[in-house]
């Protein structure tokens, strides 16, 4: 190709809407474009999908029912408070069918199974660590308690 065929060519893009002319022989390459930069490509980007943060969901959480406990200098002052060292359901006894592990009255030592908490379906047996009369339950069965909720209220033997 002669410097005219590439006038030819100039002359003939700037006439058309072409941007850009490549040919390519095997012994020739020629690129022409328009502008003298290269030309801007657009790219559609892909849509992107915006998931917005849901809002926290804001449920009354129900009650506890409220247990009246009686202060220990009330009731005497050498009781001692029993309390939750978790918390979970209380179970005074081991099954519906079963008898109460301990009732109002009864003697206790230290090791003795005094009630069971539940909590994530793991029941754990609570043993008391005083000996002595259980003077008051202040908790009712199946019911949930916190963490350090006085559960019994005991004379010290």
């Amino acid at each position: 190709m002669d410097t005219k065929e590439i006038q030819k060519l100039i002359e003939f893009i700037s006439k058309t809407d072409l941007s850009e002319v490549k040919i390519e022989t095997s012994d020739l390459k020629i690129q022409v474009r328009r502008g003298g930069a290269e030309a801007p490509k657009v790219i559609a980007a892909a849509p992107q999908v915006v998931y917005a943060e849901p809002a926290p969901l804001q449920v009354a959480a129900p009650k506890a029912p409220e247990v009246k406990a009686e202060a220990p200098a009330a009731l005497g002052s050498n009781l001692v408070e029993i309390k939750a060292p978790m918390i979970g359901t209380f179970y005074r006894s081991g099954g519906p069918d079963k008898p109460a592990f301990v009732e109002v009255g009864d003697e206790i030592s230290s090791g003795k199974v005094i009630c069971i908490l539940e909590a994530m379906k793991l029941f754990n047996e609570i043993e008391s660590e005083i000996s002595g009369k259980i003077v008051k339950i202040l908790v009712d069965d199946a019911t949930p308690v916190e963490y350090d909720q006085p559960l019994f209220l005991v004379e010290p033997a």
